[in-house]
């Protein structure tokens, strides 16, 4: 089976009716916080472990009753973190890309910006959201700092299982927002478990 493919918007947008559409968002805010009184934590980031025990982030399909992509990431954001999710709106300037892959589902990703303060009500909200516990078991922060060893911190977290391309997307925007230099984890060995050709395509029901 093939590797996930990127797509142009406009190209995935004219698949064929037999083909599902996910989006995806990773929720970030500037936090000025310090970590033991040296290490700067600049932003906060949200993922989410689901249900398969993969690290990806909040989302999912696309209905038939949603009048755009961002409607239905918009209404899979309130039923994965809760009503905190209806103090902002993801839209299409907040996309940064698209992969199709098997089975016939194309994945649309997206980055938003919010105030800390919007950021920590998701947080609060979440374990009160409708699928908290089922296809959501938890929202982490992503460690955005290298501790002395060279390990602890963002390379290890790193180490993880990602569902799809959702570690791509996380250092592509980290990239964005002048978090790590390209290329900067590129020799990270990444587990061979994860290597799959799914897109982030949530529980396929």
């Amino acid at each position: 089976m093939a590797r996930a493919r990127k797509l142009e918007l406009a190209e995935a947008l004219a698949l064929g009716p037999d083909w599902r559409h996910a989006c995806y968002a990773l929720l970030h805010a500037p936090d000025p916080g310090i970590l033991f009184g040296r290490l700067p934590l600049r932003f906060a980031i949200l993922m989410q472990m689901r249900f398969d025990g993969r690290l990806g982030f909040p989302g999912g399909f696309v209905d038939s009753q949603d009048s755009s992509l961002e409607d239905g990431l918009n209404r899979g954001l309130l039923e994965q973190l809760g009503e905190a999710a209806a103090a902002f709106r993801v839209e299409r300037p907040d996309y940064r890309s698209s992969h199709a892959g098997w089975p016939r589902v194309v994945a649309h990703f997206y980055a938003k910006s919010l105030t800390l303060e919007q950021l920590s009500a998701v947080e609060a909200s979440a374990t009160r959201a409708k699928d908290h516990g089922l296809e959501v078991l938890g929202l982490v922060r992503v460690p955005l700092y290298t501790l002395r060893d060279g390990v602890g911190g963002l390379p290890i977290f790193l180490e993880n299982c990602f569902i799809g391309a959702a570690r791509e997307h996380l250092l592509d925007t980290l990239h964005d927002l002048g978090v790590v230099e390209a290329g900067a984890f590129s020799s990270l060995q990444i587990p061979a478990r994860q290597r799959q050709p799914s897109v982030d395509a949530g529980n396929l029901r």
